[in-house]
């Protein structure tokens, strides 16, 4: 008698780690594959889903946040369930994993920002990117951080899309804020910014910007803020006209005009804040005694590495810009987890298309049966939300095709029933796909009552509470 996994009586236990894109677009895979008959059970440390589309999507750009309503379609298949406020690791370990499914997949994402490696980045007023994009996000990790918006200055370095959302929300009028679903205490704290100036830094030229069209364009249409670019920020050099002549793609073409653009405004001198973007430029050490004072940073140039790749490189050309704040957003990497492979030199689980390696001494091993990856803590911090469905697509073909081959994990324990009996043994209260959509109503529901599209939760304590009570997020 054939015993293996796959059919109605006896289907596919896997679990996904993680509530973003990838891990929704793995179990809409999953769905649509008619080989095997599957349980999908999706596990996230938080009680709400659907990861940086709630807590990484800038507030101002709403119609990107629509994309939950696929996943929305997803969790409500028969065969999918959410297990939120469950944390991989601490409620549950791998060992309990492994007990209860025949496939698992990682789909945790880059939740760390890459350093920059100078002097001074510890002073307080030097932050990452994505600590602010949290904060006025309302994720409940960073609703206690504070940032000090006294300062008439800030800097931010990076020229990716994390980058320019920084940039604009700190430039973005109170009445713009409003209009959006920024977390209610970031709301009142930017309101009373004192940030007038906010200078974006790139290391290499407006050719190798990485924002995209969209992301720039605004710049140039906010209530008030002017965008400052100089001429000679937008002069192309040899190697970089020669790049968007044979390498280039639309985008980085229409970045470059839309800067062109820019750099022929005459500001208009009632807007009280200004955006200035510099290119070909690096910090070298963020200075003060006591908080961030000034960030000094030299000029560089452009030339081709042995690999043919444009590369920056300093030149003799240092000068201090005056300012309290400064945030970087030069890169993510991964965390590693509990019992899991892991690539610390490229902060990524090691593998081949999904499949999970083992990783030692900077080697690499056997392939882990049973055990995938997919997204950002697979491929590394590339792409948009939409990269990640291909992705996502590629590691199931792979978990389709050890099924096909009987190479599955072993668990003891195969049914859900078994495994929400270990949840209740074990106190771990969670929540479900339904619970969410009530805290969704509540939080819509408290946003209509003050002309907002939604007022946050923002704390694990005040979800837990209101899917108790049924109040209203405040």
């Amino acid at each position: 008698m054939d015993n293996r996994p796959g059919s109605p009586e006896n289907p596919v236990r896997v679990a996904v780690i993680g509530s973003g894109p990838s891990g929704f677009y793995a179990a809409e895979a999953l769905q649509k594959q008619t080989d095997f008959a599957v349980e999908i059970d999706m596990f996230d440390r938080l009680p709400t889903p659907h990861g940086l589309v709630r807590g990484g999507v800038a507030p101002d750009h709403p119609k990107i946040k629509s994309v939950t309503r696929i996943y929305d379609k997803i969790a409500a298949h028969e065969n999918f369930r959410f297990y939120g406020n469950v944390e991989f690791g601490t409620n549950l370990t791998h060992a309990d994993f492994l007990n209860y499914y025949h496939q698992i997949v990682y789909a945790v994402g880059a939740q760390t920002d890459k350093s920059l490696e100078i002097p001074g980045e510890e002073l307080p007023g030097s932050h990452a990117a994505t600590e602010f994009v949290a904060w006025y996000n309302g994720h409940p990790d960073y609703r206690h951080f504070e940032f000090d918006l006294t300062q008439e200055t800030a800097i931010v370095v990076g020229v990716g899309n994390v980058a320019m959302d920084v940039a604009r929300i700190l430039a973005r009028s109170y009445d713009e804020l409003f209009q959006t679903d920024i977390a209610d205490y970031a709301l009142d704290a930017l309101k009373n910014s004192n940030v007038k100036t906010i200078y974006v830094l790139g290391r290499r030229g407006p050719a190798q910007a990485k924002f995209t069209n969209k992301e720039i364009r605004e710049f140039g249409e906010m209530e008030e803020s002017n965008v400052i670019v100089e001429p000679d920020e937008v002069e192309i050099d040899p190697i970089s006209q020669e790049y968007l002549d044979t390498e280039a793609d639309r985008n980085e073409i229409t970045n470059v005009q839309i800067l062109k653009e820019f750099s022929q405004r005459e500001p208009d001198p009632s807007k009280p804040k200004k955006v200035i973007f510099q290119f070909l430029v690096s910090p070298v050490e963020i200075e003060g005694k006591d908080r961030v004072e000034s960030v000094k940073v030299v000029k560089n140039e452009l030339y081709k590495n042995e690999r043919g790749s444009v590369r920056p490189r300093s030149i003799d050309r240092v000068y201090d810009i005056p300012a309290g704040l400064i945030f970087r957003s030069v890169g993510y990497q991964g965390v590693a987890l509990p019992e899991v492979p892991f690539r610390d030199d490229w902060g990524t689980i090691p593998n081949e298309k999904g499949r999970i390696h083992v990783w030692l001494d900077g080697n690499k091993g056997a392939v882990v049966p049973g055990e995938y990856v997919v997204g950002w803590i697979k491929r590394g911090p590339s792409g948009v939300i939409g990269t990640n469905k291909p992705d996502s697509v590629e590691t199931v073909e792979m978990m389709l095709e050890d099924l096909r081959n009987n190479i599955t994990l072993k668990p003891e324990n195969t049914t859900r029933e078994a495994f929400e009996n270990l949840l209740h043994e074990r106190n771990i209260h969670y929540v479900t796909y339904a619970d969410w959509q009530r805290l969704d109503e509540l939080e819509i529901a408290s946003g209509e009552a003050l002309g907002r599209p939604r007022v946050k939760f923002t704390t694990v304590e005040d979800m837990l509470n209101a899917l108790k009570q049924g109040t209203p997020a405040k």
